[in-house]
């Protein structure tokens, strides 16, 4: 199943396409984003590097239907990329993100990450979804609690900022719909 598009109260949520690898490079290589990324990602980010993830890495796992990418754009400046959410299928890291520090703290990230969440579990069927966290990123432990998963590992990990007691998220599907069955 291709990623569809999504329209929330304040968001449009289109699939990535190759076009915005351009709005990706001038945005995504700040600090405030870029700090609890895993280590192996590339920083200082390459002059290239949001072509090449684009390209070689975002679309190719959406045509293999192992991966979903949108971004995440504000209903009032819909040609604006202010962030992107993901899901995939790899193991205990099912869905990520980023949103430019400018438009952080306004609950877009809670809001796109619901009707993600929702299509993972109802759309695509998934029986759970994990989600990694440096134990710092208080920002994204907050999404996690409103969603309503819960805490259950915890180790330490290598981020771009250094190493970091890292914990895993998770919530089920069942979890979900008893949650957010109205959505």
């Amino acid at each position: 199943m291709k990623a569809p598009k999504f329209e929330t109260e304040n968001l449009l949520l289109c699939p990535l396409e190759s076009i915005d690898a351009d709005q990706i490079q001038a945005t995504f290589p700040q600090w405030e984003i870029v700090r609890y990324l895993a280590a192996n990602f590339p920083w200082p980010y390459p002059e290239d590097g949001a072509y090449q993830y684009v390209n070689n890495i975002a679309l190719p796992a959406s045509e293999k239907g192992t991966a979903w990418h949108w971004t995440i754009r504000r209903k009032e400046e819909p040609n604006t990329i202010i962030g992107m959410i993901l899901l995939t299928e790899r193991e205990d890291d099912h869905r990520g993100f980023w949103l430019t520090p400018k438009w952080q703290g306004n609950g877009y990230m809670t809001e796109a990450s619901t009707i993600i969440t929702d299509f993972w579990f109802n759309s695509l069927n998934k029986k759970v979804l994990r989600a990694p966290k440096a134990k710092m990123n208080f920002a994204s432990k907050k999404i996690s609690e409103k969603a309503g998963m819960r805490l259950i590992s915890t180790s330490k990990k290598q981020y771009i900022a250094g190493e970091f007691d890292t914990e895993l998220w998770e919530i089920t599907k069942e979890e979900w719909n008893e949650k957010f069955a109205s959505i």
